[in-house]
């Protein structure tokens, strides 16, 4: 496979605010420091809510992959995140993410099954793969 590339451009706009796009999508988006630091800004996306966004909205793309080559049946699909940043040896590190998925199966059998496909595609997202920070799995599985 050949390499894939991805653009992604960033205008710095005023104070610790900046906006980020790409020539390849339609939207926008506004980042900024975090609150949590010097001069931060609250209500806007920061790096580190992008990295964590990142890690989940990778592990989604992959579980979708994943539940269809192994013909998965669910009913939905959510994930919440987590990432925890802390200062390590005087760097500031994304340490974890946490991925907290509910999957709701159609068949109860099934659980088993699901429980290994959501493993799979924690070990199979290439984010995850990509980055220092550990990536923990807390899966809840519904009928």
């Amino acid at each position: 496979m050949e390499p894939h590339y991805y653009t992604v451009n960033l205008n710095w706009t005023s104070d610790r605010k900046g906006e980020i796009s790409s020539p390849e999508l339609k939207t926008k988006i506004e980042v900024a420091t975090p609150p949590n630091f010097p001069k931060g800004v609250e209500g806007l996306w920061s790096p580190e809510h992008l990295l964590t966004a990142a890690v989940n909205s990778c592990f989604m793309t992959t579980f979708l992959s994943v539940a269809e080559n192994f013909k998965l049946e669910f009913k939905s699909f959510s994930c919440s995140s987590k990432g925890k940043l802390e200062q390590v040896e005087g760097k500031f590190l994304m340490t974890e993410i946490i991925l907290e998925p509910i999957l709701f199966i159609a068949n109860e059998a099934d659980k088993e099954r699901a429980e290994r496909i959501l493993q799979k595609s924690e070990v199979a997202c290439l984010i995850s793969n990509s980055i220092k920070a550990n990536v923990s799995l807390l899966t809840t599985i519904k009928f």
